[in-house]
């Protein structure tokens, strides 16, 4: 079948028939040429504003402890198993995350996430977020998110109760691919956690990384796994590789091959929020215009946990050339 064929028709089934592709459908649009990656690009965009609308979700997010985190993934200069010159800091006080809540609340943002470099909260961190997470709540009007790795049911359940809106915990790669990447917890593990997060009524947002060495392959089957947790939010990321970790030897995912997996997560996703995450500056360069308009309708503004974004200006002035609004937080949540 032709890449024309393959595109008609899978727009046809997302946009006529209103359902998902199937594995063997996405399988054929992985293998669509180069060139015909931006006819691919229009039709996710379309399929976005289809399923989704056209506002943009904007989120700041905050590394509340940087550094010496016990596990071993060979993408993250926060671990403390490798040679990186990000170095271990404590918990931030409640007066700097109230400072950068307010930051993020300055750019028009609905979302602020509070991120912590661990396996799993202990409980003086547990106490330390619930504290902290209705004063953001009652200051800035924003939603809270927290990153705090692998939960207990009971953690779930006390984050929920504590006014967490929305639980991030990444698969990062396909299970087929994980352990070459960790070999201190389990893709089960996290596999459990996202599903927990679900159970006790949080709001699941759950990410990929590529660019680690996975095959087309595996980053098919890490789509089908992402389905089966049913998230709220996607963020797509692109490995910025770091010093000092094992990964950076890896090249950067190529411009246009990241713009067709953008597409490709949007089509298999039709109505997640995709948000724009971490490596997309270095990845897609001058394209970054071209990947809002290839299925991303969320991202992350400012600076990432260890590494440096674009200011928030110019993100913002990006989605006032190419005409996305920028959403406004929900008077119900």
């Amino acid at each position: 079948m032709s890449d024309r064929e393959l595109l008609a028709r899978a727009a046809t089934a997302l946009l006529d028939e209103r359902r998902q592709l199937t594995g063997e459908e996405l399988a054929g649009l992985a293998e669509v040429s180069p060139e015909s990656v931006p006819a691919l690009a229009a039709v996710a965009h379309e399929v976005r504003l289809a399923w989704c609308g056209p506002e943009v979700e904007v989120e700041g997010i905050l590394s509340a402890k940087t550094g010496g985190c016990p596990e071993d993934c060979s993408f993250c200069s926060q671990s403390s198993r490798f040679e990186s010159p990000v170095k271990a800091t404590p918990f931030l006080d409640p007066d700097e995350i109230l400072a950068a809540a307010d930051e993020t609340a300055k750019v028009g943002a609905s979302e602020f996430c509070i991120v912590l470099a661990v396996r799993g909260p202990d409980e003086r961190i547990m106490r330390q977020v619930l504290d902290i997470v209705p004063l953001v709540r009652e200051r800035t009007g924003l939603n809270v998110a927290c990153s705090l790795g692998i939960l207990t049911p009971d953690q779930a359940e006390r984050l929920a109760a504590g006014g967490v809106h929305r639980y991030n915990h990444n698969l990062e790669t396909a299970r087929s691919f994980f352990a070459q990447i960790v070999t201190t917890h389990t893709w089960d593990e996290r596999f459990d956690t996202c599903r927990l997060v679900r159970e006790v009524g949080m709001e699941l947002c759950c990410g990929a990384l590529l660019g680690m060495g996975e095959s087309n392959a595996q980053r098919l089957e890490l789509l089908e796994q992402l389905r089966q947790v049913e998230p709220a939010e996607v963020p797509l990321n692109f490995l910025n590789p770091r010093p000092g970790t094992p990964l950076q030897i890896r090249k950067l995912v190529e411009p246009l091959e990241a713009i067709k997996w953008i597409a490709l997560f949007r089509l298999a996703l039709p109505d997640v929020i995709l948000r724009y995450a971490g490596g997309r500056e270095v990845t897609l360069r001058e394209l970054q215009a071209m990947g809002m308009t290839s299925g991303i309708n969320a991202l992350i503004v400012g600076n990432y946990l260890t590494t440096l974004g674009r200011s928030p200006d110019e993100d913002l002035d990006l989605l006032t050339e190419l005409k996305m609004p920028v959403k406004e937080l929900s008077s119900t949540l």
